[in-house]
């Protein structure tokens, strides 16, 4: 009997050794076709959770396997490590922020080593360290310089308690996270990047990315939001003002009935000025500022409004209709103001109602009234123009074209696309993130920080206050500067960026992450770059993943990128949960992946996250599931130990033609199991039935040991391939067990197996024989038998004569390779 499974010092063992001979290190070679294997780089918060276990563990195992089929494998590892959290830290603690953030990357980076992931901690990255934000300072200058950064008024949510910007995340029901005041609207000065710019490009590309998941896509899509109708004016009554309006159903413009602008929209506190309403107008506009945008805008929330007062003309009949404000129109949304077509629109109909507006036909499907107070619901179907003019009787289509047409002609209004997506606001203003760089200067206005100036630093000697505010607009060392073009005082930008600004680039930076002059060398992204395979979670299906399209095509405009697209296949992997929920500390389910690899070992940890699910499914934690693979694990090392003196010097056959029948089965398990375990990882990533045929194998190895005759040489090629195939998996145990077995050179060094499509032509072949459906025995038969043979042999089998006995056989229907059926009464 072998010595005992002791995966502590096996995976210390191994991953020393990885680690002193840099195994996982890897440069460019044009010699060898590349792979770059990229998991979604975590926020170092201090602790890694199953989620991470299983994302880190799922890229594992593509890229063990990629490199073993002979690919150059990048594969890194970095910390996405700005943020709130470290600021919320150091307010609770009086930690600096900087200090909780690396301390906390310590702890993360044992972690995952003591995973046994293979990355290249060479090209470890973080994106609060200076050598990395001076770069995204870079971006932003360089998104500067094209026009694509620009500053303007924003609504933003705004604590009158603490006295800052809160994100949309720090609005909890309506209310600061942090004093729980209540949050108001504010318009204030900040920066954008016109991301919009791109939106036709990002939506047409998705059509190059047929190796995402459609569901992300469609998420795309639809945050993309095209539409298409026309722009048109309508005149303020008696003002000299107009009102910009988009719709996507011009054909209905005869049945506007009212008009409804955003509370937030420039022009309410004019067009109100001096009215019997404009005191409830400002009280209503200020009312809305304590609504959140999901409320605003939810189907189930009743729509509130108020009379302006003020008219506006509808150019294409002349007629005067009512301006409202609403809640239930954005002025983040097309133009923030819209016309009213209550019969036609359920919104627009369910405010009319409430508020007693008029609402006038002017579509006629086959069964709607012709009287709009026979209406129950807005009509939103296909029929003919009606009580429109000369435009009656066109269909909706035609209706649409033939409005626009006109419009056009008469310079009334124009055909238009619109997108829901709106540029992107980056400002944060907060200290933890990578300051703007840019100066206000009262003679030379807004500079930008010249390139080699960069990085513009966060001071270190900061204080934070209890309010949660910036200390950086106090503090006189950080804003105080001169002006780069007149060398007068001047002022720096105390905003910082926004965090998704860090992540929409640094895939590009781990392929020269020493680089002091650029963030990257178009020599090592032409290389590397798209990454082959991404891994993340469905959350960051819209914002990150955008934003790095939007960042990659806009190198790829200024020349630094060869690829418009940043990663060409992902992988959306489900979430771990326990009893059902997803693990949270507030729930009391959370597992730490710390203590399991403490208890059963990194392996087993990794095995049991493989095993449990598909990646792209949801994995229910199962305490029963970690100890079966534990136990699998321990059977392995037990059966391999065993055999391991007595195949060292064994040879592996040249040919297989004067095995007994069971070393050929067992030969042909070998090659089974190596076709399936190549084409579940290769073509799927199906892990869990990859991870069956290993056991498979094992079982195969573990029957074969009880035969009286054995075969060593095939033995040893089934043991070899095992642990070959289960090494990116279990790459430590593979390690130890390898070597053992009198191999010399680390497994992860060794090619993939290929299997010998010879050896899985099969002499004979199992089959079941089923009696009246059920299935009652196990034979072997030729595998080129007849029909007819299969019956011969099926009715020969002593337990089935026994078993049909007395009974009349009605039929027997043979499925060829699979089972005999015979029919009896």
């Amino acid at each position: 009997m072998g010595k005992k499974y002791d995966f502590k010092s096996i995976e210390a063992k191994w991953q020393k050794y990885w680690e002193e001979n840099k195994l996982f290190k890897v440069d460019e070679n044009p010699q060898k076709p590349k792979y770059y294997c990229l998991e979604m780089f975590p926020y170092p918060s201090g602790n890694l959770h199953m989620g991470h276990v299983r994302n880190y563990a799922i890229g594992d195992v593509i890229a063990r396997f990629k490199h073993m089929k002979g690919f150059n494998v990048l594969h890194p590892m970095g910390w996405d490590a700005f943020g709130l959290p470290a600021e919320n830290a150091a307010i609770k603690h009086g930690i600096h922020p900087a200090k909780w953030t690396n301390d906390n990357i310590e702890k993360m980076r044992t972690q995952l080593k003591s995973m046994g992931i293979s990355y290249d901690w060479d090209r470890e990255i973080a994106t609060c360290k200076p050598d990395y934000y001076k770069f995204t300072q870079w971006m932003f200058l360089k998104l500067y310089e094209n026009n694509l950064a620009y500053k303007e008024k924003a609504t933003v949510n705004w604590c009158p308690s603490c006295q800052t910007v809160l994100a949309n995340e720090q609005v909890i029901n309506g209310a600061c996270e942090r004093c729980e005041t209540t949050v108001e609207k504010k318009q204030l000065e900040q920066w954008f990047f016109k991301i919009t710019n791109y939106a036709q490009r990002l939506l047409d590309d998705l059509e190059k990315l047929p190796g995402w998941p459609e569901k992300v896509k469609i998420m795309q899509k639809n945050w993309i939001g095209r539409s298409e109708g026309c722009e048109f004016s309508m005149h303020v009554d008696g003002a000299d003002e107009t009102i910009n309006v988009f719709t996507t159903r011009p054909d209905t413009v005869f049945g506007v009935t009212y008009m409804v602008l955003a509370p937030e929209h420039p022009l309410v506190e004019k067009i109100c000025r001096g009215k019997p309403q404009e005191a409830q107008v400002k009280d209503f506009v200020n009312k809305v500022k304590y609504i959140s945008e999901i409320d605003r805008t939810s189907a189930e929330i009743e729509k509130e409004g108020v009379f302006t007062g003020a008219h506006a003309i509808n150019p294409m009949n002349g007629e005067k209709v009512p301006i409202w404000i609403a809640d239930y129109v954005l002025m983040e949304y097309g133009t923030g103001a819209i016309m009213a077509v209550p019969a036609h629109d359920q919104r627009d109909f369910d405010f009319a109602k409430k508020y007693n507006l008029p609402i006038k036909i002017v579509i006629q499907g086959e069964n709607t009234p012709l009287d709009a107070d026979n209406l129950t619901e807005a009509y939103t179907g296909d029929g003919k123009m009606v009580n429109s003019g000369e435009f009656n009787g066109l269909t909706v289509e035609e209706g649409k074209k033939a409005i626009i047409k006109y419009m056009e002609k008469n310079r009334i209004g124009k055909g238009a696309v619109n997108y829901r997506l709106r540029d992107w606001l980056i400002s944060r203003q907060r200290y933890w993130g990578a300051p703007i760089p840019i100066i206000y200067c009262e003679d030379c206005k807004t500079v930008p920080v010249p390139e080699e100036d960069l990085p513009v630093l966060l001071p270190e000697d900061v204080e934070f206050k209890p309010s949660g505010e910036s200390p950086l607009k106090y503090i006189e060392k950080f804003y105080k500067t001169s002006c780069p073009i007149c060398g007068k005082e001047a002022r720096r930008e105390t905003d910082t960026m926004d965090t998704f600004v860090c992540s929409s680039w640094y895939f590009d930076r781990y392929c020269s992450p020493h680089n002091d002059d650029m963030p990257f060398t178009k020599e090592t992204t032409d290389y590397w770059m798209p990454v082959d395979q991404y891994i993340g979670g469905i959350e960051h299906a819209i914002l990150h993943l955008m934003y790095a399209r939007f960042f990659t095509k806009f190198l790829y405009d200024i020349d630094m990128l060869s690829c418009e697209e940043p990663f060409t296949n992902l992988l959306t992997q489900g979430m771990v949960l326990k009893d059902g929920a997803k693990m949270s500390k507030s729930k009391g389910n959370v597992v730490s992946p710390e203590e399991i690899i403490k208890t059963y070992g990194a392996d087993t940890a990794r095995l049991f996250i493989l095993f449990a699910s598909p990646p792209e499914r949801d994995l229910e934690w199962s305490e029963q599931g970690v100890e079966g693979a534990y136990r699998f694990l321990n059977r392995v090392w037990r059966l391999v130990t065993e055999y391991a003196e007595k195949i060292k010097a064994a040879k592996v056959p040249p040919g297989f033609e004067e095995l007994n029948q069971a070393t050929k089965e067992l030969h042909f398990k070998t090659h089974f199991a190596i076709k399936k375990v190549t084409s579940d990882i290769e073509e799927r990533f199906n892990f869990n039935t990859a991870i069956s045929a290993i056991m498979e194998l094992f079982n195969a190895l573990n029957s074969y040991k009880d035969q009286s005759e054995q075969d060593l040489g095939v033995v040893k090629e089934a043991i070899n391939n095992l642990l070959l195939l289960l090494s990116p998996f279990c790459p430590h145990i593979c390690e130890e067990l390898w070597q053992i077995t009198g191999n010399n050179k680390s497994i992860y060094l060794q090619p993939w197996p290929r299997y010998n499509p010879e050896a899985l032509v099969q002499d004979e072949i199992e089959i079941a024989v089923q009696i009246s459906g059920k299935v009652k025995e196990r034979i072997k038969v030729p595998a080129n038998s007849s029909d007819e043979q299969i019956r011969q042999i099926s009715l020969q089998n002593v337990k089935i004569q026994d078993l049909t006995k007395g009974k009349k056989i009605v039929k027997i229907i043979v499925v060829p390779q699979k089972l005999v059926n015979i029919v009896v009464k």
